[in-house]
């Protein structure tokens, strides 16, 4: 039987959901996760075998903004070399056919070391969270996150683009449904227009849910209000239904007449997969959310007028987008343990 050690970034909870989307067409290859936090937790319900171990830095949020990212990125810096020494342990004890890395580049540094083959999966080849002297360093890191994306056997981007060398572009990696949208409505009791706030595995979008309460409050609609707050978030809201932390937020992203989120990719690309009417706002300075954001037709300031947005895309016209990410990314990392 075939091993694979997949490492992936708790840092959020968009890695692990692609992730799932790509170990779900796998047959007959073992595979072990090893991540973080809420990401871990999703592993752990969905039973999958993980070992809970990475503990990421948390993003300081004021008023929507990055705070300090000097700061967040030395403390990335010290957990990075936690990661290394639990990566080595693992993937020592296990002596894995491949190791994939969803942006842990920690796990990635030790299987090279070992001449163990690596995949990685990213939406992000190079980093730019800080300014002035302090980016400096961050430069440095970018040029020894180059080296390792070179040395891997594939790297898998979840967009559409053309491959070049070892890079291979494979379209949005989401997660599939069994369920009609009917069925989901059902499922989860939704009835009427339903809108959904959804802010990932931290408590870095709290600004948001209060922000996108507050203005559906405003339009006098008899609009469902449904919170996905996540694992970080423990506030009491009213006349909203929290479900807090779901495994399942795509099948609710689909049951859904809206989704207002901040702009993490796997849930910028499930609300697209599904044709759900979407608004995304970033946290401000975060640069890869500002990119993402801007693709879709957002920024951060979005967020004073989500009054007028919401009322203009509860209306929007579904359109779904047939996604074969995670069949492709499963298919090149299946090839690879072949060979």
């Amino acid at each position: 039987m075939d091993v694979i050690d997949f490492f992936s970034s708790p840092i959020g909870l968009g890695h692990v959901t692609r992730d799932i989307a790509i170990v779900n067409n796998f047959q007959n290859i073992t595979t072990n996760f090893v991540s973080g936090s809420g990401a871990a937790k999703i592993l752990e319900n969905l039973k999958f075998n993980v070992q809970n171990r990475y503990n990421p830095p948390s993003f300081i949020i004021k008023n929507g903004s990055l705070q300090n990212p000097a700061k967040w990125l030395w403390n990335y810096f010290q957990y990075y070399k936690d990661c290394k020494n639990i990566s080595k342990e693992i993937i020592q004890k296990d002596n894995p056919n491949l190791v994939v890395s969803d942006e842990d580049f920690a796990a990635l540094s030790i299987a090279q070391g070992k001449k163990i083959p690596t995949v990685l999966i990213t939406d992000v080849l190079e980093t730019k969270f800080t300014k002035g002297i302090v980016s400096l360093i961050e430069k440095k890191m970018n040029k020894s996150m180059k080296k390792m994306i070179d040395k891997c056997d594939v790297v898998i981007i979840p967009e559409n683009g053309n491959n070049q060398d070892n890079i291979k572009y494979v379209g949005p990696i989401v997660r599939q449904t069994n369920f009609s949208r009917d069925e989901l409505r059902q499922k989860f009791s939704f009835k009427g227009k339903t809108i959904v706030i959804s802010i990932g595995g931290t408590n870095a979008g709290q600004f948001l849910i209060e922000k996108a309460i507050k203005s559906i409050s405003k339009s006098n609609q008899d609009f469902e209000i449904v919170l996905v707050s996540g694992p970080a978030v423990n506030k009491k809201y009213e006349n909203v239904k929290n479900l807090g932390f779901v495994d399942n937020l795509h099948e609710i992203i689909f049951a859904s007449d809206l989704i207002i989120s901040l702009a993490g990719k796997s849930t910028i690309d499930e609300a697209k997969a599904y044709g759900t009417p979407a608004i995304f706002i970033p946290i401000k300075d975060h640069f890869e959310q500002e990119d993402n954001a801007k693709e879709e037709g957002f920024v951060f300031e979005d967020i004073e007028r989500l009054d007028e947005l919401i009322l203009e895309k509860i209306e929007q016209k579904r359109n779904q987008i047939i996604c074969n990410g995670s069949i492709e990314a499963s298919k090149i990392i299946k090839n690879l343990i072949k060979n």
